[in-house]
């Protein structure tokens, strides 16, 4: 993994700054003007807001979707029915055998379920594109709209960043865009099955995952 130049990291700079208060459409449309082919994007299919925005744009563009083996299958049916229903060039990536010996809400399995999964479907790519927004919790609150990833060693670019969870259902509700059918069930925020909750009136939307522990993240951001 090589180490951005100066000159790269001035550019993202300048390009945080001046998005900083654009639409997430033209927050993708600057990525796919300066990275072209090598951009993907990784969907949890919490919601279908950043995909069907990306895809409006590039239908060709490649989806990453992280298949731990402990998705709700309500998640894995929603991802496949919009997959087909709009022809998106869907790569599910799957644990390797070393994910074996760590099932969901032990020490490692997000590391292996999820982060190494990710590095690979990432090779050769230059940016991705993520769905973090900056009131999803504490640890994103700083996240920029464009920065550089240190962990995967690329650009990584936040459409949604300035967004709230109202903009979110609000987008998804104007244009006809079926919801995760968990979401009706109390399910805020939505992981893997063994370790997410619904949320009560008045938590915070991410209260739900990991509920009972004091991890925040699952290492992809952070």
């Amino acid at each position: 993994m090589s180490a951005p130049s100066d000159t790269l990291l001035e550019e993202l700079a300048d390009a945080d700054e001046a998005l900083e208060s654009a639409a997430p459409s033209e927050v993708i449309a600057w990525a796919l003007e300066r990275f072209g082919a090598n951009v993907a994007m990784a969907c949890s299919f919490e919601d279908l807001a950043l995909v069907d925005l990306a895809l409006n744009q590039d239908p060709g563009l490649e989806v990453i979707f992280l298949d731990t083996g402990s998705h709700f299958q309500e998640t894995i049916d929603f991802a496949h029915r919009f997959s087909e229903q709009r022809h998106v060039n869907l790569t599910t990536t799957t644990p390797g055998p070393d994910a074996d010996a760590w099932p969901c809400g032990t020490e490692r399995c997000c590391e292996l379920r999820k982060v190494a999964p990710l590095a690979r479907a990432l090779e050769g790519r230059a940016a991705w594109l993520t769905a973090l927004k900056r009131v999803d919790g504490p640890s994103r609150a700083g996240i920029p709209v464009i920065g550089w990833d240190e962990r995967f060693g690329l650009v990584k670019c936040n459409p949604l960043a300035t967004w709230t969870d109202d903009d979110v259902e609000f987008y998804v509700r104007e244009h006809g865009l079926e919801e995760h059918p968990l979401w009706t069930r109390g399910y805020a925020s939505i992981g893997c099955e063994p370790v997410t909750n619904p949320v009560a009136l008045g938590e915070s939307r991410r209260s739900g995952r990991w509920s009972g522990s004091d991890k925040e993240e699952c290492g992809l951001h952070g």
